[in-house]
Parts: structure tokens; C-alpha cells; sequence
């Protein structure tokens, strides 16, 4: 090798992948912001900068593939800070919602002007690497798929299922203003309807990306959900968490996601994601249709906040999220699953929203609280902690946080450390036992549901493209990350 042959070098790792249950000893050498070699014994004299690992194991760079940043905060604002605080996590990678309506932008109108706005407003401001999911909200962003998927590298599509009757927080009369769509339209199960044929028709356009292009869904159902809200509030018996688990029970999931299924096995949609399923009814829904529908290439996604926390350990109504937060018994059922290799991929579904938009008066009032909070940067300190301690292998877990939703996203430079992919890596400390104290992530929220809680594994450093972004803890340097036009490959 000749000098200066690596811009990176790191040594004295245990590097973890999703094709081995556990590490194995190498080094990691990177060129141009690709990993251009991982073997033992690598020589320091060709390298820029050499890096010692001190024994810590690498993970490859989390591909947190369900944040929301602009919902409550500027865009500009959230790019920056939240994804500072993804990097305290091992993200790498952060694939965010957006949509028109209120939140986030606050504009309605075409994507063909709404995200060139989107994309200006957090250009030069990421520590890591993001890429958007967008919402068909009417008829005319349906035709927009093919434009967003050729121009844009937008591969990837929602549909919020509780909005044709619910807002963002609870009860909602009028959604053609929340939503900000064209009267006389309605965003009902017709709608997701063609939203499905109009993203099973992109796929037939791009053949070559039809694996990549996918549609993912929020399942709850607004009839069930505004029913059950009624009879909590006027009972009167329950508050708190436990309040509005009860107002969004978890059959209204279940329910959500049998109804989204048959739409899929109609429209012909082989590629659906179930988003943040929360109950061991939601998830048994999905098992059962992917049963009755097995032409249908569904996949399964929790969060790391439905995995760590419930309605009595979660730090007060910081807690509030959609679809809410379970019983212990919910949460135990989700690890069931994950362990039975029924979940796909691990997620923070990070919405920063800080305490004066959070809690609404009176304070400790469920029902007027804002939904969402943070939480990338426990997202894989959170895995290999309970994880392990349920026999989770270092290799699944790397699949859960980084391989599948880069599989499934047409992020296909990440989601490994191995030759020829993006140099996106963190290294953690199994062994560090710590404390999560809002007051140290370098989000803007100023309080998180994991107050006290006790984690035993702490991402130590991160790199995105071979950047250092993250070092003993801190991050460091400016903004290096960039926009994903997807399909983005190795080539």
C-alpha cells in the first residue's frame, strides 16, 4: 500500500454485521467515504488518520427509517439539532414523513412545488445523511408518484389511515382544513385505494425499482378510535397514558391494518410496510394477513419506544404518542415477536416537540397534549440493552437498525460495514452502564418518556461517509450529511 492510500483507518474492533450472530475482529479502512477494506491486521502507515477502537464494538450506521423532522419545529431547525441528537444514537441515516396540511410546512398544493421547499429548508444543515417519505394527501399527488420517484429519488409513500376522521392530537370536524386538500375530495379508504394503484403503477413504470418503491401505512382506525375517546372521557376513571391507550385501543390497529391488506391484495401492491405496530393485536393482524396474503411482501415495523417504555414506566405525558404507548403485557408481546423474527426493522419515530407545545392546559390533561417525542439517540443504546438481555444476537440486531430498512428503502450503499458501501459506522461500548438524562441529548425537547431509565450499552462515536460526527460522546465538526436521492447504490 502507498502512503496515504486510506483517508480513515480504524483499528481494535469487533465488527458487527446482520449475515454473522456475533462480531469478529477486524479493522475497518476507508477511501472517499466508501469502506474500501474490513480485515484484520490492516498496517496504520497508509492512512490518514487512525482511529483506535479501543476493543468497542461497530455497528454499522443505524438506518433509522421513521423520523419526523418539521412536524412541530421549523424544518431548518429540527435538520440541524435532531439530527445532532440522531448521531448521539448511531444514526447514520434518517428517513423522514413529510406531507402537506398543517405541521410541518403548513402549505397545501403540489409536491412539484411543496418539496423543492422541503429540500431547501434542510440543505446544509444535517450531521447525517436523511432522505423523505411523502403522503399523497389528494388526487393530484397521486400523479405525482412517477415525477417524485424519477426527479426527486423519492421511492417511498405513506398514508396516515386515522386522518379521514381524526386530527394529528384527537377529534377533528373539519379535515379538508387540517389536511389542506381541494374541496370536494375526502381522504377516506377510496382514496388510500388509489393511492395504492397509483404507487403499484410507479412500480410498473420503473420495473428496475419496484422492490424499492414501497408503501407504508399508519394503522388506526378513526371511527374506533373517535368512539373509544368519547366513552374514556365521559367514564372519567382513567387518566394519563393509560387514558388514551384506552381511547386508541389496540384492535383499532388491528382492524386498520386487515383493512389496509385486502386494499393491497386488490390494487395488486405487493410492497406494504406496517409502521409502529404497538400491541400484540396489531402485530397478530399482520402475521394473519401476511398468512392469507402471501403474494404480498409485507414488513413489520416497531419502535424502540413502544420496546422500552409503557404506560406506567414512561416518564409522564411526555409518554403521548400515536399509536399510544401499551401495557407491559403489549410490550413483552412485541419482543415475543421480535425475537420470533416477526418484526423487520427497529425505529425511533423521532418527533422532536418541545415542552410548550407538548402539554396544553391543564397540564396533566392527556387529551390536549401533542403527540410525539424523540428518541434516535437511544434507538440502538436501547436495542443492545434489552436486546441482549432477551438473547438478541449482535448480527439480528444490526439487521433490525440498519440492513432490512436499507434493503427495503433503495438505500443500497448502507446498511453494512463491508467493501464498497457507505464508510457509516458507529462504534459502541457494551460494558457502559448509564442514565438517560433529557438534559444530555442534543435534541431541542427539553424532557424524554426515558427519564431514569438505565441503559447498558452507549454509542461512543460516529462516522457518516467516513466523517467523524460523533467522538467520546460529543458531536463535533459541522454539518456533513446529504440528501439521498434513492435509489442510491454502491456503484
Amino acid at each position: 500500500m502507498t502512503v496515504a492510500e486510506f483517508d480513515l483507518l480504524v483499528k481494535n474492533i469487533r465488527v458487527v454485521t446482520h449475515d454473522r450472530d456475533e462480531p469478529v475482529e477486524a479493522d475497518i479502512a476507508v477511501r472517499d467515504g466508501r469502506i474500501v477494506q474490513v480485515a484484520p491486521g490492516l498496517a496504520a502507515e497508509p492512512a490518514r488518520t487512525v482511529v483506535d477502537g479501543g476493543g468497542r464494538l461497530a455497528f454499522p450506521g443505524v438506518v433509522d427509517a421513521h423520523q419526523h423532522w418539521g412536524i412541530y419545529n421549523p424544518l431548518e431547525e429540527d435538520t440541524a439539532s435532531e439530527s445532532r441528537a440522531s448521531a448521539q444514537g448511531g444514526v447514520t441515516t434518517a428517513l423522514t414523513y413529510m406531507r402537506t396540511g398543517q405541521y410541518y410546512l403548513n402549505r397545501g398544493g403540489d409536491y412539484a412545488d411543496f418539496f423543492p421547499r422541503v429540500l431547501a429548508a434542510s440543505a446544509g444543515r444535517s450531521h447525517i445523511d436523511y432522505g423523505f417519505h411523502l403522503a399523497p394527501m389528494s388526487r393530484g399527488h397521486i400523479g405525482e408518484i412517477p415525477e417524485l420517484v424519477e426527479r426527486f429519488g423519492v421511492t417511498s409513500f405513506k398514508i396516515f389511515m386515522f386522518y379521514g376522521g381524526h386530527g394529528l392530537h384527537g377529534r377533528s370536524s373539519d379535515q379538508n382544513s387540517f389536511l389542506m386538500i381541494p374541496e370536494g375530495e375526502r381522504y377516506d379508504y377510496a382514496h388510500f385505494e388509489f393511492v395504492m394503484r397509483g404507487v403499484q403503477e410507479a412500480r410498473e413504470r420503473f420495473p428496475e425499482l419496484a422492490d424499492e418503491i414501497s408503501l407504508s401505512l399508519h394503522c388506526e382506525t378513526a371511527e374506533i378510535m373517535s368512539a373509544y375517546t368519547r366513552m374514556v372521557e365521559e367514564a372519567g376513571d382513567l387518566s394519563g397514558l393509560a387514558a388514551y391507550h384506552a381511547s386508541r385501543p389496540p384492535h383499532s390497529e388491528g382492524l386498520a391494518v386487515s383493512i389496509a391488506s385486502y386494499l393491497a391484495h386488490e390494487t395488486g401492491l405487493p410492497t406494504v410496510n406496517l409502521l409502529h405496530l404497538s400491541s400484540r393485536k396489531a402485530v397478530d393482524a399482520a402475521v394473519r394477513m401476511a398468512g392469507a396474503f402471501p403474494h404480498i411482501d409485507f414488513r413489520r415495523e416497531v419502535t424502540v419506544g413502544h420496546l422500552l417504555a409503557d404506560i406506567t414506566t414512561a416518564y409522564g405525558l411526555g409518554g403521548k404518542v400515536n399509536p399510544p404507548l401499551r401495557p407491559r403485557e403489549d410490550v413483552e408481546a412485541l419482543w415475543e415477536y421480535v425475537l420470533d423474527g416477526m418484526v423487520d426493522w427497529v425505529v425511533s419515530d423521532h418527533a422532536c416537540c418541545r415542552e410548550e407545545m407538548k402539554f396544553g392546559e391543564p397540564r396533566d390533561d392527556v387529551f390536549v397534549a401533542r403527540s410525539g417525542f424523540g428518541g434516535a439517540e437511544y434507538l440502538l443504546p436501547g436495542m443492545i440493552t434489552e436486546g441482549r438481555r432477551r438473547g438478541l444476537s449482535y448480527g439480528r440486531i444490526a439487521t433490525l437498525t440498519a440492513w432490512n430498512p436499507a434493503r427495503r428503502y433503495g438505500l443500497r450503499a448502507k446498511g453494512v460495514i463491508a467493501a464498497g458501501f457507505d464508510a457509516d459506522f458507529c462504534l459502541v461500548d457494551p460494558g457502559a452502564t448509564w442514565t438517560v438524562r433529557a438534559e444530555e441529548s442534543e435534541s431541542t425537547q427539553e424532557y424524554t418518556p426515558f427519564e431514569g431509565f438505565e441503559l447498558t450499552a452507549r454509542v461512543t462515536d460516529t462516522f457518516v461517509r467516513g466523517h467523524r460526527v460523533l467522538e467520546d460522546g460529543k458531536v463535533v465538526g459541522g454539518p456533513v450529511g446529504r440528501y439521498v436521492h434513492r435509489p442510491a447504490g454502491t456503484g
